[in-house]
């Protein structure tokens, strides 16, 4: 599934095209994607004009003049086409174990005038798009107990030693939880677990004292997720099996990647002789490497 690095990289891909256009008619294929589409959705996004699209974790956000939100998510495999006038189609490329475009999984098309067309794509359909007042987003059941953003100043070594102090769950485990910190997804948690050189499996309060202040670990942390996911979005994000930008190139930030999806490999630590080991942590796999992350 697209991380965050990967949405924001959509989004700024859309938001030129996007943003101040008037959606002039929207075309639907079907009626569901992974759920039911709104009632009346071709009815409340024609005609409208598109002032301003957001991130929030996962999701793209669009703001329509008509004062709701165009709530969507890529699901697994979710992408956008964009057709603008006067410039070539810019659609995803060559994917690793790509099923290849195809316009049957053409589901919602977004007719923009002159400003072009923009298609939704998505061959598994776990994507879906949903509608809310924007007035009332925050509120509303895909956002309501959500965490903190992982980017800007909110995510510090206070707020994750409060958050995680005296919590005997595994420290990746609390990371990848959305109610704490919002966006964040197993591959970039590897990574910057890795940087820190904190195990997995340790437990969350391990960052923080007894009363709750932050250890040095804490506030290391809060700085190399950030880190992280800055770095992965000014690569375009990580080109995992389906997952390409809105421009047609792939992202590179896989090739920076130190721990996930390594297994077995050398560690890239000078000195360090170990290697990458896997393991399995509710359903999802763990990268690490035991000489530079010690349980």
């Amino acid at each position: 599934m697209p991380e965050l690095p990967e949405v924001e990289t959509v989004r700024r891909g859309l938001e030129p095209v996007l943003v101040g256009a008037r959606v002039e008619r929207l075309v639907l294929n079907r009626k569901d994607l992974r759920f039911a589409l709104p009632d009346r959705f071709a009815e409340r996004v024609a005609g409208q004009q598109v002032k301003s699209l957001s991130r929030r974790a996962k999701y793209l956000i669009a703001e329509l003049g008509s004062g709701e939100a165009l709530i969507m998510h890529l699901g697994m495999t979710g992408r956008f086409i964009l057709e603008v006038p006067g410039a070539p189609v810019q659609e995803p490329g060559v994917f690793h174990a790509d099923a290849g475009r195809h316009v049957i999984h053409d589901h919602v098309v977004f007719e923009l005038g002159s400003a072009g067309r923009i298609t939704y794509n998505d061959v598994r359909r776990f994507g879906f798009m949903d509608m809310a007042p924007m007035a009332a987003l925050a509120a509303s059941k895909h956002f309501a107990g959500m965490g903190m953003e992982p980017l800007g100043n909110e995510l510090s070594g206070e707020t994750l030693a409060a958050l995680f102090a005296g919590k005997a769950a595994p420290l990746k485990a609390a990371l990848l939880d959305q109610r704490l910190i919002a966006g964040l997804g197993n591959i970039y948690v590897c990574e910057a677990l890795f940087r820190a050189g904190l195990h997995p499996r340790l437990p969350a309060g391990v960052i923080a004292t007894r009363n709750g202040r932050p250890r040095p670990k804490a506030h290391d942390l809060a700085r190399i997720i950030r880190d992280v996911l800055t770095e992965a979005i000014a690569a375009g994000g990580s080109t995992l099996r389906d997952f390409a930008h809105t421009d047609g190139s792939l992202g590179y930030f896989q090739h920076a990647f130190k721990v996930y999806d390594r297994a077995g490999e050398a560690c890239v630590t000078p000195g360090c002789n170990h290697r990458v080991q896997r393991l399995v942590q509710s359903g999802r796999s763990s990268f690490f490497c035991a000489g530079c992350q010690p349980d």
